[in-house]
């Protein structure tokens, strides 16, 4: 693997990782927004507008742009999330200019004001489906009332309420705002031919204009005064669905190892804590912990999905269970984690498209790049100690953010 670098005069940041090996391209635009760096009269605009790329540019149809994609053989697709918005696609190497062509086309995007009206409906729909289906947007209401007033806290589909009343020229406004050449990064991982890539992006993006970014880290108060729960009543729901948050180590620490192989050990969805204890045994449909790790904060997301009677008992026993973990970690489950983790980054990165995510998000936030051996190093060098400081210092069992959605009435009893 060879890793390159090149910044164009206006900003652009252009990085690539180089495998002799691969025998496909991957390569994307990496977009430093997402719900974070929006208010509240635009909340859900990040995701919005990902879907107002793919309907178009001044020359380009969304037919075209789908047709171009699919005549190129590529998987193309994109995402947005609290912090990023990325576009991408995994090509053949001879394609590569024919991607990065199309691409960076549509991050200049029509924003035409019928499209705008149309896919404000398609929005608005996804929103109740999320609400209509598991967790019934617990997930969103736990992450609202564990960062409180901290940007993280906004829904990346926004509200009902916020996409209705979002108008196209505050759209428009947005995008010159964040899409500017100095807030993208482009990223390319595999078959990639470095120097054909940074001649394409001069001569395709080369013009685009940088514009004055804020800081976009906030401090976030790793303690709350009390827990926090709440009920979300889903009468047509089977199952009971609990969604918990407690702070962790954030992306700009190399404790966010430590913490992913904590929760492995904890709450992997096979062979850990939660699921040999609440799984396996049958109390439980699903029980899982991951680590989430964001630029200013980091945190410990337990979900569990259950009958309800048995809800609260079960979420008392999960907090046993970290209790439990706290007084000591054997060697042989903290071992076990960590050959889980170091398989998934290896065959992670076999596969070109798995590693440009690794590849554009570290260097998104961070503007570093991390090998998988420097991650298989980092995961080996982690010991059962540095597990203990983690959970003495962070303390899953101590004040959390709980949200419940299904059957159980909110004036139900509490823990």
């Amino acid at each position: 693997m060879q890793f390159r670098h090149e910044q164009l005069p206006n900003g652009l940041d252009i990085i690539a990782e180089v495998s002799e090996a691969a025998h496909s391209a991957s390569l994307g635009f990496f977009v430093k927004t997402g719900a974070r760096d929006e208010h509240d009269s635009i909340s859900g605009a990040s995701h919005f507008l990902e879907h107002m790329v793919f309907k178009g540019t001044d020359t380009l149809s969304a037919e075209d742009i789908n047709l171009r994609f699919d005549f190129m053989g590529a998987s193309a697709n994109a995402f947005t999330s609290e912090e990023d918005t990325v576009y991408y696609a995994a090509v053949l190497p001879e394609k590569q200019h024919d991607a990065l062509e199309l691409l960076s086309a549509m991050m200049r995007p029509a924003l035409r004001e019928d499209d705008f009206v149309t896919e404000k409906q398609v929005i608005l729909e996804e929103i109740k489906m999320y609400d209509d289906q598991p967790p019934f947007g617990a997930d969103d209401r736990c992450r609202a009332l564990f960062f409180q007033d901290h940007p993280l806290a906004r829904s990346v589909l926004g509200s009902t309420s916020s996409i209705e009343a979002l108008q196209v020229d505050a759209m428009r406004a947005y995008h010159q705002q964040r899409y500017a050449s100095d807030n993208l990064v482009l990223a390319a991982s595999g078959a990639v031919d470095f120097e054909s890539l940074v001649t394409s992006a001069q001569q395709l993006c080369g013009e685009w204009k940088p514009s004055p970014q804020n800081n976009r880290k906030v401090e976030f108060s790793n303690s709350h005064s009390r827990t926090v729960t709440d009920v979300i009543t889903r009468e047509q729901a089977a199952l009971e669905y609990a969604v918990r948050m407690s702070p962790g180590p954030a992306e700009d620490t190399d404790d966010r190892f430590a913490a992913k192989l904590l929760a492995v050990v904890l709450g992997d969805d096979s062979g850990s804590r939660l699921y040999w204890d609440l799984v396996d045994s049958g109390q439980a449909e699903h029980a899982v912990c991951h680590h989430h790790d964001f630029l200013d904060a980091g945190v410990f997301v337990t979900q569990l999905s259950c009958e309800p009677e048995t809800t609260y008992a079960l979420i008392d026993r999960i907090i046993e269970i970290y209790q439990e973990a706290a007084n000591g970690l054997s060697n042989n489950e903290v071992d076990q984690a960590r050959n889980k983790l170091l398989s998934r980054v290896v065959l992670a990165g076999e596969r070109p498209r798995q590693r440009l995510f690794s590849l554009g998000l570290e260097w998104a936030h961070l503007g570093r790049y991390r090998s998988v051996t420097d991650d298989l190093e980092t995961l080996d060098s982690i010991s059962r100690d540095d597990l203990h400081r983690i959970l003495a210092e962070w303390q899953l069992t101590a004040s959390s953010s709980t949200v419940l959605a299904g059957p159980l009435l909110k004036d139900s009893p509490t823990t």
